[in-house]
């Protein structure tokens, strides 16, 4: 067996068998496959695609390309993933909540990509908090919290960082297929017993319209299934942030008030959604109306808010996060207030706008080795419908500088449409995926 008979087969629009895609995923990981042959692969997958079974056969495949979790735990393990949206801080919610209520969660999760936040880079903004941790560690911390938010290690399914790479700079991201094999090769290889996917839609998502978003929920569903992981995908909003915050400490913050009873809102509510189904499918729930009502209480009372920070001080941030965070996040030395140009309805966000801003003003990468600013970002962002008057504040600009706040404003001040109508706000979620 070689690259290019299976490189010759997905051209041909024939189907590789599952020893096939084994192989190929094994020579990813370990460079018997070149860049080269990756990205035909890459290419002929994206222009002629994988059946169901070859899309489930690839994505097992780049999991078992390297380690693959195992668990000795009291209880279930569960996970979630998001396709990334702006102001989309529900990890840091749902992860402590679910594990209030009797689940084990090892969330691996992602940094920063393209105008979308990193669940990473979030919690790296508190000082001292590690996210790069061993695989021994993170057992010790889901055995002895409940929770951790951690990055990937290298061992950690490398087919797809291999793969991935390729398909940066081939133009083949938006194959349905490589998505789905890529997003559930990571997520597998922690090998959860249940895993909620949370499908984003919209000006702040990467898939804008519900025929996309419907399409790679289903692919990533039946895949999931397919390898023995019950799962579902819920279909949600992301026309506006799920926040009024896009930064990385700003956006804690907003966690820690919506954990701590000081703020309420969208971001509350899908946690809600997402943990009360995970909570059946893990056999913690009798119903979905159950789950979400156990998941609403531990936001509501203060223990979801106990159990974050014992894991933030378990990855070696500071003791007692949850009354000391406001003093403890870093903050801009330049605050801007942004105001409104004329009067009317807030009619329309850009969020891949805003997005793209908060990565101008240091909160992302413009390349890989750019450092974040953890303070920079934007806050009290009004939200879609809000009646405003004249030289109302519509956002808060945090900058390291005063250039960087004025281009930021201009940029904002674009993103965010008035209008004299109110606009039909779309529901929050859009559709429930089994």
């Amino acid at each position: 067996m070689d690259a290019r008979a299976v490189i010759a087969k997905l051209r041909q629009k024939q189907v590789p068998s599952a020893e096939d895609l084994t192989w190929f995923a094994q020579g990813l990981a370990g460079g018997e496959v070149s860049d080269a042959q990756a990205g035909a692969f890459a290419m002929a997958v994206c222009l002629n695609g994988l059946p169901p079974a070859a899309r489930s056969a690839l994505t097992l495949a780049m999991r078992d390309s390297g380690d693959v979790l195992t668990w000795d735990l009291p209880g279930p393990v569960v996970d979630k993933h998001s396709t990334g949206g702006v102001g989309d801080c529900v990890s840091l919610l749902l992860a402590p909540a679910l594990a209030e209520c009797g689940a084990y969660v090892p969330m691996i999760s992602g940094r920063g990509l393209g105008h979308t936040g990193g669940t990473l880079d979030k919690l790296e903004a508190i000082p001292g908090l590690s996210t790069q941790v061993s695989q021994d560690q993170l057992s010790s911390i889901v055995g002895d919290v409940g929770c951790a938010v951690v990055g990937a290690t290298a061992r950690i399914a490398p087919a797809d960082k291999r793969l991935y790479a390729v398909r940066d700079v081939t133009a083949t991201v938006e194959s349905l297929d490589l998505i789905t094999a890529s997003i559930l090769s990571k997520k597998l290889a922690a090998s959860p017993q249940a895993l909620v996917l949370d499908v984003k839609i919209g000006s702040g998502a990467f898939m804008k319209t519900l025929e996309e978003a419907c399409a790679l929920a289903t692919s990533l569903v039946e895949t999931a299934n397919a390898a023995g992981c019950p799962t579902q995908a819920l279909i949600t909003d992301m026309n506006q942030p799920l926040v009024p915050a896009l930064g990385n400490a700003l956006e804690v913050a907003e966690v820690m008030r919506a954990l701590t009873g000081q703020a309420a809102g969208p971001i509350l509510d899908i946690t809600v959604a997402l943990g009360g189904g995970l909570l059946v499918q893990a056999g913690l729930a009798e119903s979905i109306a159950d789950g979400e009502a156990e998941i609403a209480a531990v936001l509501a009372d203060g223990r979801a808010a106990d159990r974050f920070a014992r894991m933030v001080a378990a990855q070696g941030g500071p003791m007692g996060f949850a009354e000391s965070w406001e003093t403890i996040l870093p903050k801009a030395p330049v605050i801007l207030e942004v105001t409104a140009e004329s009067a009317g309805h807030v009619a329309a966000i850009n969020g891949e706008a805003l997005g793209l801003a908060v990565v101008r003003l240091g909160g992302g990468r413009m390349v890989e080795s750019d450092r974040v600013d953890p303070a920079v970002g934007i806050s009290d962002l009004v939200p879609l419908g809000a009646n405003l008057t004249r030289g109302d504040v519509i956002a808060r600009v945090h900058a390291a500088h005063m250039d960087a706040a004025e281009e930021a404003t201009s940029a904002l001040r674009a993103a965010v449409s008035i209008a004299p109508a109110a606009p039909e706000l779309p529901p929050l979620v859009h559709e429930r995926i089994t």
